[in-house]
């Protein structure tokens, strides 16, 4: 397995200082290599990273969690993907948009909630629920949004009668024997995110302000992480061990096409699509705010987990990006030649 361009581009992003760290795996076949580069924290001290240091993941929760539930519930019949919201969210009075809208970001969910940080989670919920629909973007527009996944969640709640997150460890991480990956985690496991001489480190507590005020109800965002805990998943989502109770291996599968309301608009359920060429499945990956990403790459057998705390010791730090994507075009050019 040779990804040596990829790992230069790891390093360079440390050497930048577009990160303080990174922790890292590459997968190709049954062939895993790991490792880390750079420190966990540069403010208010410089700290080493560690082994199976956690990361906060952000919206990968999106991905690992909300969507493999949703698909285990579909594939037991419990939820059906092209039902109106409204069915299950009966506060969600638009009578169009479909869980399919919600998780491929095609739902038209559009506007602004006042002094949404200062919410309630009741309050939260119940705004989001009335938010607008753009008749313009529904069906025909991906515009990303946590919203979805969020709406979602809740909706799962319904049908299981049981919080999401809660929902993701019993249905999903627990099943697929993740060692680490957690809502819950020991602040010192964990790599900090953002950093201020006023409020502190924030370590162990979710980065995107949702989380934080739904808690156990959040959908979008929250889990905790390692490099194993995504390395045991990956190989989960390419096929190299099964567990038809969460997945089956044709459910899996199926993530590599368009799931659209037209099959234009190139998103997949939950995740994203990069198609790296015409005569060839395309790559489903998703990316997290605070620096995470995972790629996979069914047709060679391939992984890129690349998890960073980008946003410390401050946010938004957007050069970051283009540097994130040289590192994805990186690795599916060198992934195209194993």
């Amino acid at each position: 397995m040779i990804f040596t361009q990829t790992k230069l581009e790891i390093n360079r992003l440390v050497d930048q200082h577009l990160v303080p760290g990174a922790s890292y795996a590459l997968l190709h076949g049954t062939q895993v290599d790991t490792g880390q580069v750079g420190v966990a924290q540069i403010q208010p001290a410089v700290k080493p990273l560690w082994t199976d240091a956690l990361y906060d993941l952000a919206s990968l929760t999106k991905v690992i969690g909300t969507t493999t539930l949703a698909l285990q519930l579909r594939a037991q019949g419990a939820l059906d993907f092209n039902r109106p919201i409204h069915d299950y969210l009966p506060a969600f009075k638009n009578k169009q948009v479909t869980i399919r809208h919600l998780m491929t970001h095609t739902s038209g969910i559009s506007g602004y909630i006042p002094q949404r940080n200062t919410l309630s989670a009741t309050e939260l919920l119940a705004a989001i629920q009335v938010l607008p629909i753009s008749q313009a973007n529904l069906n025909h527009r991906v515009v990303y949004t946590d919203l979805g996944p969020l709406l979602t969640g809740l909706i799962i709640e319904k049908i299981l009668g049981q919080a999401i997150q809660p929902a993701i460890m019993t249905q999903v991480i627990q099943p697929l024997g993740l060692p680490h990956a957690t809502f819950t985690p020991q602040p010192a496991d964990c790599v900090p995110t953002v950093y201020s001489a006023k409020t502190g480190l924030l370590q162990g507590v979710a980065h995107d302000p949702k989380a934080r005020i739904l808690g156990a109800h959040c959908g979008s965002a929250g889990l905790f992480a390692s490099v194993a805990d995504l390395v045991r998943f990956a190989q989960f989502m390419l096929g190299q061990w099964q567990l038809p109770a969460v997945l089956t291996p044709a459910v899996i599968t199926s993530l590599y096409q368009d799931w659209t309301p037209n099959q234009r608009l190139r998103r997949s359920f939950g995740w994203n699509l990069w198609q790296a060429g015409l005569h060839r499945p395309p790559i489903i990956f998703h990316t997290g705010y605070t620096g995470t990403l995972l790629m996979l790459d069914q047709t060679t057998q391939s992984a890129l987990i690349f998890l960073a705390n980008r946003v410390h010791p401050t946010a938004p730090n957007n050069a970051f990006l283009p540097a994130r994507r040289r590192l994805i075009g990186t690795w599916v050019a060198e992934t195209l030649e194993n």
